[in-house]
């Protein structure tokens, strides 16, 4: 298993990658003015990682519910699973952002904002939640 965490925007994208070590690592973030670029580049990290599945942040508002934002990713979902076949996995993206951004000293986040990071990093946390629902601990449960 190769996966493809996507913390998906319309201006950034932001990737991260893990296997079935049960790591995710934040990639660089497809922050690309033109949108066909970016997919392009989507499209070329994808054979280039041999990634077998792909988990994208689904989001859902904090009382559950969807809205516009949600109906952007299920069509971006869609022209994934179209273009590429794989699987697409989704995982709730609640808060993931914010937890990113709190992760960088405040008198940086202006600064990084346009480069990506504050995405790639939402995405590893995705991915992250990802593989630890679908990778048991490698160390033995103590009783």
């Amino acid at each position: 298993m190769r996966c493809l965490g996507i913390d998906y925007g319309t201006k950034r994208v932001g990737l991260a990658h893990g296997d079935e070590v049960g790591v995710a690592t934040p990639l660089p973030a497809l922050i690309d003015a033109d949108p066909t670029i970016r997919w392009v580049k989507l499209g070329e990290a994808i054979r280039q990682r041999r990634i077998t599945d792909l988990v994208v942040g689904y989001p859902f508002n904090l009382d559950g519910s969807t809205g516009f934002k949600a109906k952007e990713v299920d069509a971006f979902v869609a022209r994934l699973k179209a273009d590429f076949g794989l699987p697409v996995h989704l995982i709730d993206e609640t808060l993931t952002s914010y937890a990113a951004e709190s992760s960088i000293a405040k008198k940086d986040r202006r600064g990084v904002r346009d480069s990506g990071l504050i995405d790639s990093r939402a995405a590893c946390l995705i991915l992250q939640d990802f593989l630890d629902q679908r990778i048991p601990p490698a160390w033995p449960e103590q009783s």
